[in-house]
């Protein structure tokens, strides 16, 4: 079941400098957002708020999954995540960093490790370690264990970051595909990467 997102007066500051102040906005269940602003803006670090991966250092933000509250300790089971600057675990092949992670989530239905390789069009290298990847295909693998991971939230940050063409329109198709039915927010300055986006957050508006 999607999640509704809740942000109170959200606010976020490094040392003596407020990134943005006051944000109190309503993120729908099963709807498509984009979080926009410049480089160094603060959408990033939103997002990351948004995830429990960071702390706002005033604000309120609760997560609704019907009529239940989610509590900021379990969301983590309900996110998936993915941003250009996210470690992925560069020692293990491919497919072992596939099993890796979906011991942690589960598949989607009607997916295996072997579709998604398929998918991302890399059954020849799935046997290949992760350093050993361009830039472009670790992108490609770090949003597929996002899109394929069967979660209610779907957190993208600047998603097309080191895609070629290919990638980009790889990237469209699986947000069609798969970012529908789930509450999905994506960090971006890039309008390909938002196309489907029908509510926008800028975090310019809230300095």
């Amino acid at each position: 079941m999607a999640v509704t997102i809740l942000l109170e007066q959200v606010s976020k500051r490094y040392r003596n400098h407020w990134i943005f102040k006051g944000i109190s906005y309503t993120f729908d269940a099963g709807k498509t957002y984009a979080i926009l602003g410049a480089n160094g803006s603060g959408k990033s670090t939103l997002l990351r708020i948004i995830a429990g991966m960071q702390h706002a250092n005033k604000g309120k933000i609760t997560y609704i999954s019907g009529e239940k509250e989610i509590t900021a300790e379990q969301i983590f089971s309900s996110v998936s995540f993915a941003a250009p600057g996210m470690d992925l675990i560069e020692e293990m092949t491919l497919a072992e960093f596939l099993n890796f992670h979906f011991t942690f989530k589960n598949l989607l239905k009607g997916h295996s490790i072997s579709s998604i390789v398929d998918s991302l069009g890399m059954q020849s290298v799935k046997h290949k370690f992760l350093h050993e990847f361009s830039s472009g295909m670790k992108q490609r693998v770090k949003l597929a264990q996002a899109f394929f991971s069967d979660t209610p939230l779907l957190l993208l940050d600047e998603p097309c970051s080191n895609l070629d063409s290919q990638g980009v329109t790889l990237y469209q198709d699986w947000l069609d595909q798969y970012g529908t039915g789930r509450t999905t927010i994506i960090a971006s300055n890039d309008e390909r990467e938002y196309v489907s986006a029908t509510h926008t957050l800028s975090v310019e508006d809230f300095k």
